[in-house]
């Protein structure tokens, strides 16, 4: 999660002047909070985290150590493929996620065989992909979802008509999903060959090939 500092700074003259910073990684926060509280003239501070909320300096120091604790920077891949002559549909879910100072992958896939198309598989996969999320414990937390397929993400994002009820269910089902995490969607369209990972997931589930790893990234 990324924070940004608000504060006021105490000028010579009669006048309290205000600034806010850009925003900066979590772990540096009491540094920059220090080296401003070092210069004698800081008579107000917040500091904002990307879901808005603000926290004196005292609250987010307890909030830190909380924070610690759950899945943070959170990245979603996902993709979907699907058999036209087997009717067969084969999702990939790969998520990347920090806690504390460890990093981790988790990478799933999943063989489905009530889906009719392609783009509907690519539904199932983010759908999926976020029922991974909930499992992990992810919530009130920002969120990059990754994938190859603009009618999903265009449509989740609202950019596109979905006049599909199959799709409108399944756009649906993970829109409950997002706001039940309260999760902070930053959405990403990638060039199938930046989805790699969550394709190959899709492909090794229509041939039959189960994966489901959880691992610590050294």
């Amino acid at each position: 999660m990324k924070m940004k500092l608000k504060y006021k700074y105490a000028s010579k003259t009669a006048t309290d002047i205000w600034f806010e910073s850009t925003w900066f990684p979590r772990k540096e926060t009491m540094i920059h909070v220090d080296d401003l509280m070092k210069t004698g003239r800081i008579t107000d501070l917040e500091i904002i985290d990307e879901m808005e909320n603000s926290w004196t300096k005292k609250e987010f120091i307890k909030l830190n150590k909380e924070l610690d604790k759950e899945p943070q920077n959170i990245t979603v891949y996902f993709d979907g493929g699907f058999d036209k002559s087997a009717v067969l549909s084969g999702i990939g879910m790969v998520v990347y996620y920090e806690k504390g100072d460890e990093r981790f992958r988790i990478r799933k896939n999943g063989k489905l065989e009530e889906l009719e198309n392609n783009n509907e598989a690519e539904y199932a996969a983010l759908h999926n992909a976020l029922l991974l999320l909930e499992e992990i414990g992810v919530k009130n937390a920002p969120c990059t979802i990754k994938g190859d397929s603009q009618v999903v993400l265009k449509q989740l994002e609202g950019d596109w008509p979905c006049f599909d009820e199959a799709l409108n269910r399944w756009l649906d089902r993970i829109e409950v999903q997002i706001e039940k995490l309260n999760l902070k969607v930053t959405i990403e369209v990638l060039n199938r060959s930046d989805n790699k990972e969550a394709d190959k997931l899709a492909n090794q589930a229509l041939l039959g090939k189960q994966v489901h790893s959880h691992k610590r990234i050294e």
